[in-house]
């Protein structure tokens, strides 16, 4: 059986700010969520993230459905202050 969403995706205090992240990374799910906004293709986000697996970005595109408005202002939060989050 394929893990949930819920197992993969990690939220705590005192990682990636508190924001959801994929399990046993620091790869806010909210950033992923931008990439793909943004156009990006999976192949592209996990060329740009090495660590990360094909079933990672499943668990993240499910948990962006689930969690929409969380990952919307976590985006939003997030663009008000970052620069240069991935080169």
């Amino acid at each position: 059986a394929m893990p949930t969403a819920a197992s993969w995706i990690e939220k705590s205090p005192n990682r990636c700010g508190g924001d959801a992240c994929i399990r046993g990374t620091r790869i806010p799910v909210w950033v992923l969520a931008n990439y793909r906004r943004l156009g990006s293709t999976d192949p592209e986000i996990l060329q740009a993230y090495p660590s990360l697996q094909p079933a990672d970005l499943e668990a993240a595109w499910d948990y962006v459905a689930a969690h929409s408005s969380e990952i919307d202002r976590a985006i939003r939060e997030n663009e008000a202050g970052e620069e240069g989050l991935v080169e």
